[in-house]
């Protein structure tokens, strides 16, 4: 008996564990709407295991069963809730699609209400999913003007010439932001200065935003973070879409895209965009142009294959864009003789990309992807007496190779590969040795990321690159993320990572040349490869009430630069510096952020970010110059019930902050600039098929005085368009209309 006893109990528990191993399995699929769009923040619970998830930006999710069958509820706000039954045999590939609670009237189609931003509760990266009708709240013409109602990221002007305009997220310049189409690196160096103005708005599907330190997928680059934008894809958007635009200050725009469906696997898109503004503006009489005379022409064309486990994507697009700005025909020269001051910048852009992944074994997430793109990019301008022209070309390479390890586990690897051939020409700058007729950069990589889930309320994600940089040799990115949900209201983050940049001096800067500062311009000859860490953490709490979810964030992020290439315009209030640091360099962010939806109509959205941002300069640790030190934001957004109106109101409340240092013996302005505010609003009128709206920006009509120093005299020392910390335009009134067939 005890003979038999000792060898039935190891059988009965091996065959256990094989049961409960069976018992096991995945749950896996996407969440849609009945209108073809992507669910993303639904609900998914299992009755019988109790896990819970919500879906990803793509409308993926995946659960984890303990048991041989499972009941799935999959739920959405304004959606009729869906439950299916779940085995191992039908769990793998779930197409769930969600109906919406929807009431025919003479005019419109009530829809349930979707949240037009969402913070992922499932990503393990923090991540933030504007889409496409947030974008419709504002005046949103471009990329540029995509951030209106967003509390994370600043846009202002980067001088009061050229109409440059740059990103600020965690109190630094957008070139420590990756920017992304489509998850492919772009908008990098000769493209940085205006590459927002190239991402028409009724073209995007969404934009992504992500903080701290990014995934290593996409290359070493991002310092601050990740903006990535995705495009409407043909396979799912509007047959014919139609946009037009026009303000008072003369601005016209015209937009156009068509998906074409030619077969079940086959599909294009094609995108048109045509924007003029030659309307000449001196309200503040300064005798300089407002804002630049512009002129662009853009056209996309993309396709998309899928065939079984074989997906292909194929994208070319191209740009042409003119900027004039300069004195008014009616200024006044300083010195007899003077010829009026003119800055003509002309633009000729090329880009195209492909995409193929191919699924080696769908139960197992193992998958195999290449991605191709490259970019020309050429630029004739002239900025006074400083002739630039400028050619870049790039080619970028990324293999990509996923797989799950098991429930727990996954891991993907890959090969990357980046070059840079940039050539630029000025009589001005020719005996500068630091001005460089022709650089070529290459950038040969690897990279491994790794994601475990120990527990089913806790993912740990950590990432190493090792890449080889031509002039800077060998360097390695490390990168740590966690996402930890100890109760399902609650979802905790906190990252650390490194990030690196390669600096061309003139080539991102060239802004500067509208700025007579460039006569006293230097640059060090040793200047090396900027690199920082970069550290957060960030809470969000969801509250249900009256049947409402209330959600508060609160987070925490600080840059730290180990090295970084410091443009000094505060030692000299004549000239600018550029050389490498030398003691500390750093920006800490604090943000906090409540929404709420009352009455299921009223949409409301209140946020305060505070930033620190200090970097020394020629030996002193100072505040960086044109940086608000604080901002506040309020959006209202009211739907009437059968969504025939929609009104939105959104308020900025910007912090003052630093100046260039003046000079000290003539001072020609102030060494701080003080806090202001700016309103905006729009009423939109919704038809079946159609939409028109009207709106206002800048309501209060504030503007920045003079916003260039010594406008009088162009041609001398003291002549700066770059001394810019508010608008340069005063209020604006709008109209567009906006048609989908």
């Amino acid at each position: 008996m005890k003979l038999r006893f000792k060898y039935t109990l190891p059988v009965l528990a091996a065959a256990l564990s094989v049961n409960a191993a069976r018992a096991q399995f995945n749950v896996k699929g996407t969440v849609a709407l009945d209108n073809g769009d992507k669910a993303i923040g639904a609900t998914l619970r299992l009755l019988r295991s109790g896990e819970v998830a919500t879906t990803d930006a793509d409308g993926n999710f995946t659960l984890h069963s303990s048991h041989a069958t499972d009941r799935l509820v999959a739920a959405y706000i304004g959606f009729r809730s869906d439950t299916i039954d779940v085995t191992a045999a039908n769990a793998n590939a779930l197409a769930i699609v969600l109906r919406e609670e929807v009431q025919q009237v003479s005019e419109v189609v009530v829809k349930g209400r979707v949240a037009n931003t969402l913070k992922s509760r499932i990503a393990t990266v923090q991540t933030e999913k504007i889409n496409y009708e947030e974008l419709t709240r504002a005046a949103c013409c471009n990329l540029s003007e995509s951030f209106e109602t967003n509390a994370s990221v600043d846009v202002s002007y980067s001088d009061a010439a050229t109409g440059a305009k740059q990103i600020r997220l965690l109190g630094l310049p957008g070139t420590y932001v990756q920017m992304l189409t489509e998850n492919v690196p772009n908008f990098r160096g000769a493209a940085s200065l205006f590459g927002l103005d190239y991402v028409p708005a009724p073209w995007m599907e969404s934009i992504q935003v992500s903080k701290g330190s990014a995934s290593v997928r996409n290359g070493y680059e991002s310092v601050t973070g990740q903006i990535n934008v995705e495009y409407k894809k043909p396979m799912k958007a509007a047959p014919l879409t139609l946009n037009l635009f026009a303000s008072d200050a003369g601005r016209m725009e015209g937009n156009a895209d068509a998906a074409i469906r030619l077969s079940k696997h086959l599909s294009t898109g094609l995108f048109a965009h045509y924007s003029r503004d030659k309307q000449s503006h001196d309200a503040d009489g300064d005798g300089f142009l407002d804002l630049p005379l512009t002129e662009q022409f853009n056209v996309f064309n993309r396709w998309f294959y899928n065939r079984k486990n074989y997906v292909s994507q194929v994208g070319v697009k191209l740009i042409h864009e003119t900027r004039e700005n300069g004195q008014t025909a009616h200024a006044t020269p300083a010195r007899p003789g003077d010829p009026l001051y003119r800055i003509d910048i002309r633009t000729l852009r090329g880009e195209v990309f492909t995409k193929n992944g191919y699924v080696l074994d769908d139960e197992a997430n193992r998958s195999v992807a290449l991605i191709l793109a490259g970019s020309f990019h050429k630029q004739d301008a002239t900025y006074g007496a400083i002739p630039y022209d400028l050619r870049q070309s790039n080619v970028y390479a990324n293999l990509l190779f996923d797989t799950d390890l098991g429930v727990k586990h996954k891991i993907s690897t890959g090969l990357s590969l980046n070059m840079d051939r940039t050539e630029q020409t000025s009589n001005y700058f020719a005996d500068d040795p630091a001005f460089l007729r022709l650089r070529t950069e290459w950038t040969a990589g690897a990279f491994a990321e790794y994601t475990w889930k120990p527990m089913r309320n806790l993912d740990i994600m950590a990432g190493l690159r090792a890449d080889r940089h031509n002039e800077y040799g060998a360097f390695v990115t490390p990168r740590l993320h966690l996402h930890y949900t100890p109760i399902e209201a609650l979802s905790v983050r906190a990252s650390v990572g490194k990030g690196y940049r390669s600096v061309n001096v003139f080539v991102e800067n060239n802004f500067l040349f509208a700025s007579n500062r460039v006569r006293n311009l230097s640059v060090a000859p040793d200047l090396r490869m900027e690199s920082a860490w970069n550290w957060g953490a960030s809470l969000t709490g969801y509250l249900p009430i009256a049947g409402q979810e209330l959600t508060l964030s609160a987070e925490y992020y600080q840059t730290d630069f180990q090295n970084q290439v410091v443009a000094d315009v505060m030692t000299d209030a004549h000239g600018v510096r550029f050389y490498n640091l030398d003691g500390r360099a750093y920006a800490r962010n604090i943000q906090l952020e409540a929404a709420y939806t009352f009455f299921k109509a009223l949409d409301v959205r209140a946020a305060w970010r505070w930033t620190d941002a200090k970097e020394t300069y020629n030996g002193r640790l100072m505040e960086k110059p044109l940086t608000n030190r604080y901002k506040g934001l309020l959006t209202v957004g009211y739907r009437t019930p059968r969504y025939g109106w929609q009104l939105d109101a959104t308020a900025q409340f910007n912090g003052a902050g630093s100046m260039p240092t003046p000079d000290a013996a003539r001072p020609l302005w102030e060494p701080t600039f003080d806090p202001y505010t700016m309103l905006g609003a729009q009423v939109t009128k919704r038809f079946k098929k159609m939409s028109v709206y009207l709106g206002a920006e800048n309501l209060l009509n504030f503007k920045q005085a003079h916003p260039i120093v010594a406008s009088s005299d162009p041609w001398g020392n003291d002549f700066d368009a770059t001394m810019v910390w508010g608008p340069v335009h005063g209020r604006k009134i709008y109209a567009g209309l906006r048609w989908s067939l």
